[in-house]
């Protein structure tokens, strides 16, 4: 699962060696601050890994963190918040994976006239 947030970008899967808890990866330590602070977390340095850092806690951590995210959410344009959360690099990520993601937009997206 990947999620952007005002704060950054973490992909979270299930751990490979335990099966009880989750791998959140992130390409920046910056991002998986949040998520460690929360649950009392260390971030490991994997350079040699897809995402050069990582943390590992509980589903149960990770829906709380997410929890937060929700519950702090008080702007009305994301692209604009990054900016002055993250500065100008990650907004431009975030408009890489934004512009990209319009490839899956289905044949009625635009259609005014589509079915509900």
């Amino acid at each position: 699962m990947w999620v952007f947030t005002q704060t950054g970008f973490v992909s979270a899967v299930r751990h490979r060696d335990d099966k009880t808890k989750l791998m959140v990866r992130g390409r920046d330590s910056e991002s998986l601050e949040d998520l460690a602070d929360m649950a009392s977390a260390s971030i490991d340095h994997t350079p040699g890994g897809d995402y050069p850092y990582r943390v590992t806690v509980t589903d149960l951590q990770f829906m709380e963190w997410a929890e937060m995210q929700i519950e702090t959410l008080d702007y009305t344009n994301f692209k604009s918040r990054v900016t002055i959360t993250r500065g100008d690099i990650y907004h431009d990520a975030c408009m890489d994976v934004w512009s990209a993601m319009h490839q899956v937009e289905d044949a009625n997206a635009r259609n005014r006239y589509a079915a509900k």
